[in-house]
């Protein structure tokens, strides 16, 4: 990884983070999906976030990023969650209708720092193979 720079501080830090929308529920599909994953690169361009691996499936999102020192983890969760339920409750009014709390996100979410154990290639891999199954689902064998 390259070493990246501000004015006060040198780093090279990588976040997997993951959240899911407000109920679980599988509203990430077709036109919302797509603009989703647009927002997030927006957000990413004005905050000086670098997008890694971005997978946005039906009922969760995957994204691997790198972001400048002077924010914090939830700080950046923040931002990505609310700039987005923003801008999709005002393009996709239907969104806010399917979700009764008026919540597009859950307010919780996952996050990871790469380490030593989990490197950035594993976290690729989980990320693709979450693009792959959901692509060609099987059923699990459960006896």
């Amino acid at each position: 990884m390259e070493l990246k720079r501000t004015s006060h501080a040198v780093y090279d830090t990588k976040y997997h983070l993951v959240w899911a929308p407000k109920y679980r529920k599988w509203i990430l599909r077709g036109d919302v999906r797509v603009r989703t994953k647009e927002i997030f690169e927006e957000i990413a361009i004005h905050h000086d976030f670098e997008i890694d691996t971005l997978e946005i499936a039906e009922h969760h999102v995957h994204i691997f990023l790198s972001f400048p020192p002077r924010y914090s983890i939830s700080k950046v969760v923040g931002i990505l969650k609310s700039i987005s339920a923003s801008v999709i409750f005002k393009e996709h009014p239907e969104v806010k209708k399917e979700l009764w709390g008026g919540e597009l996100w859950e307010d919780g979410y996952f996050a990871r720092t790469v380490g030593d154990k989990v490197t950035a290639d594993v976290i690729r891999k989980y990320i693709q193979y979450h693009r792959e199954q959901e692509k060609s689902p099987t059923q699990l064998e459960l006896f």
